[in-house]
């Protein structure tokens, strides 16, 4: 089935996150470790960063890793890492080609070296690319990102930057990891669960949500055209009535 072709071009969302839930239990279904199902995981994750890029969709955020994750095993996070790396070195020359900007949010600091080198490598290199931003959250956590934009304005506050007055929606966005991002216009979670698990609390404020129980290594381009259209069916109200919008 070609779903591409019922998603109206004129509709598309500005900005697509993704929360890519279910590798863990996509390796327990056939018998494997939880890495394996890391593994397969990468492979959707190019569908979706292609499948998106075609589109003609402007900003692609994919939640990797958050400051949680790290409670997990430390095989479990080792195995990650290392598939960080190598799908960076993999993945360079399809962005080149493309025409993606890769970028990253999160607390960056707590990465291992490898992997922060290998990161500022290629968003050096992709830095010029224009087609499409690809936003990839790395220890991330949205809680933490409101307490550290909290600190930084109160620092302003205190140094006359700013005055309390003048705090606004423009200020608070201009502070957050995602500055030089639009909000979230649609907001996807694999594998059936229903949370929103600390992403993107401030920009998801209007966003449409969109559960599919298909486990992230399942996830392929006619998923994310199916939640696409899914999209284009709603009416994006704002706080206005319909007749408002119509």
């Amino acid at each position: 089935m070609d779903l591409k072709k019922n998603i109206q071009k004129g509709r598309l969302p500005k900005h697509v996150a993704i929360i890519m839930d279910g590798n863990g239990r996509w390796a327990k279904k056939q018998g494997l470790a939880r890495t394996f199902g890391h593994e397969k995981g990468t492979k959707s994750v190019r569908e979706a960063v292609e499948g998106c890029a075609n589109l003609g969709i402007e900003n692609l955020t994919l939640y990797a890793f958050s400051t949680e994750n790290w409670n997990r095993p430390k095989l479990e996070i080792r195995t990650l890492m290392r598939l960080l790396v190598s799908s960076l070195k993999k993945e360079i020359k399809t962005l080149q080609d493309n025409n993606i900007k890769l970028c990253t949010i999160g607390n960056l600091s707590t990465l291992p070296v490898k992997v922060h080198k290998e990161l500022s490598e290629v968003m050096e290199k992709t830095k010029l690319n224009d087609r499409m931003t690809l936003t990839v959250a790395l220890s991330y956590g949205s809680r933490e990102e409101l307490i550290n934009t909290v600190k930084e304005i109160s620092v302003k506050v205190k140094n006359n930057v700013i005055s309390p007055e003048k705090i606004d929606e423009s200020i608070i966005n201009e502070h957050l990891y995602t500055r030089n991002l639009p909000d979230v216009d649609l907001l996807i979670r694999t594998s059936g669960e229903q949370r929103i698990s600390n992403f993107l609390l401030w920009q998801i404020a209007y966003a449409e949500l969109y559960f599919t129980n298909t486990l992230w290594p399942d996830f392929n381009k006619e998923d994310l055209y199916q939640a696409i259209i899914e999209y284009q069916k709603r009416e994006r109200r704002f706080g206005k009535t319909s007749e408002q919008i119509s």
